[in-house]
């Protein structure tokens, strides 16, 4: 259902400095998150026939990615910003729960605490995925409320957490984690210490979450939690104020898709146009909302600029492939597109997420690596074949270290930063990310091109990556040389 048009909600005027200076405060943030966390699997492949023994698709399976989902993605969407964070959860014992510990473990800043309930099946969602598409999703779960005594234990550990954190989290799937009075324990163990409170919220008994200072409806959950209509502008606000009048929230922050966010607090009404400017995957766009809008709180940001930050981060990872988030550089780039060709300068996770988007889309990716000090035109013109060869083309830029390692100390002459910004101020690069190793080798693990290129003073046995690379189905390309173009020779120029 199309909502109500915001025309008539303020929106509040906040200033890009402002806005940017608050994305870098968010790197300070401390999260407390307690929740229900999932296993999100992603089979990715291709369908060229259907099966003989039904009339279904046959998957031949390519890949296979495997992320924390659930309020497992509230943390991810914290880490991603550089907030520390701690994690209170149960999974399962079986090897999806053994999994999910695992990613946990990984994410860097984080103090996980994942209580292990036997005999419980850890909630894990594989969705089967072609040309861009799901095909299937498949849920493995078991949502009861966990044992009692566990219950108990993770409201001790919670609490004892929440002291050495700013702001708590509660982050509700109804899988379990927070039933019975569990949430409201920990809202009472979090008030006692002094600490802000948001919650992701589930159900329709919103009195579980009293006292939270903001909570994060979306516009069918607040017509359901209040009984009231959301179909106009009047009645959305009188539904989110109704709510924080019964159960005593201090702010109500109703995501409204499509239509954007509306803040409903003791400062009144405020509005924020949605900001995605194309829309890919929705999954889990509601865990950055909380995760940017925690963050916000937790490091002495006002709600509106807490929200304002929360709704572009949204609009961004809807703009990406799969269960994704925002980052420090999404957000700032978001702010200042000003930037330009430098938008193309991205780190190893984003150029990931970029070609699952271009992929997506059905286009060919190519691939291409080198120091690329003092860029010549013989430089020019094999990126210009490069590019021929496929619809968009990535460039992996040895960093400065690299580079000292394999030329020697006195190179390169230029640093990263500004060789990547020449790089992407070509036509014909699309992408540039700078990798610290020797060898391109992990990156191109990472990006999977169909197209490798290196030139033509190489052999096909010799180029790094290219045994990778056919492999997957993908091919090599040597491109061709300009005659008496090096750096080396170049430089040797310029220090006669």
């Amino acid at each position: 259902m199309q909502g109500p048009a915001p025309a008539d909600l303020p929106t509040p005027e906040i200033p890009v400095g402002e806005l940017t200076e608050a994305v870098r405060q968010l790197k300070r943030a401390s999260v407390l998150v307690v929740g229900d966390a999932m296993l999100d699997r992603y089979v990715y492949g291709q369908v060229e026939r259907v099966s003989p023994e039904a009339p279904v698709a046959v998957l031949a399976v390519e890949r296979e990615v495997a992320m924390p989902g659930g309020a497992g993605n509230v943390v991810r969407n914290l880490t991603a910003l550089g907030a520390a964070v701690a994690f209170v959860s149960v999974v399962g014992d079986d090897q999806a729960g053994s999994d999910l510990t695992g990613l946990i473990g990984g994410q860097p800043n984080v103090e996980p605490w994942l209580l292990v309930q036997g005999g419980r099946a850890t909630t894990t969602k594989t969705r089967f995925i072609a040309a861009g598409q799901q095909l299937l999703r498949a849920d493995h779960e078991m949502a009861g409320p966990i044992h009692p005594r566990l219950a108990e234990r993770l409201v001790r550990i919670a609490a004892d957490a929440v002291a050495a954190t700013t702001v708590m989290v509660l982050s509700d799937y109804n899988k379990g984690v927070l039933s019975g009075d569990t949430a409201q324990r920990l809202i009472a163990a979090a008030r006692t210490a002094g600490r802000r409170v948001v919650v992701d919220p589930k159900g329709i008994d919103y009195a579980r979450y009293a006292g939270a200072d903001l909570i994060t409806p979306n516009r069918a959950e607040l017509k359901l939690a209040t009984g009231m209509p959301v179909d106009t502008e009047a009645a959305l606000v009188a539904a989110a104020q109704r709510l924080r009048a019964d159960h005593g929230f201090g702010a109500v922050l109703v995501t409204r898709s499509e239509d954007g966010m509306t803040l409903v607090d003791a400062e009144g009404v405020r509005h924020f146009p949605a900001e995605a400017p194309e829309v890919h995957d929705v999954s889990g766009a509601g865990d950055t909302v909380v995760a940017v809008a925690a963050a916000g709180l937790a490091a002495g940001l006002g709600a509106a600029v807490s929200a304002r930050l929360a709704n572009i981060a949204a609009g961004i990872v809807v703009g990406k492939v799969g269960t994704a988030v925002a980052r420090e550089g999404d957000l700032l780039e978001a702010l200042t597109p000003e930037r330009g060709a430098l938008r193309k300068v991205v780190s190893r996770a984003q150029a990931v997420e970029q070609v699952e988007r271009w992929r997506r889309r059905g286009w060919r990716v190519g691939f291409t690596n080198g120091c690329f000090d003092l860029l010549h035109p013989g430089h020019v013109h094999l990126l210009e074949q490069a590019r021929s060869w496929c619809d968009r083309l990535v460039v992996g830029l040895n960093s400065d270290a690299s580079v000292r390692r394999l030329k020697g100390e006195t190179r390169p002459i230029q640093g990263d930063a500004a060789r990547a910004a020449v790089l992407a101020s070509l036509a014909s690069v699309d992408l540039v990310s700078v990798f610290e190793e020797d060898t391109p080798l992990e990156l191109l693990r990472l990006l999977r091109p169909e197209v490798l290129v290196k030139g033509a003073d190489y052999t096909v046995d010799k180029v790094v990556g290219a045994d990778l690379v056919t492999d997957w189905g993908g091919q090599v390309r040597l491109a061709a040389l300009l005659p008496g173009q090096s750096t080396t020779a170049t430089v040797a120029r310029i220090r006669r």
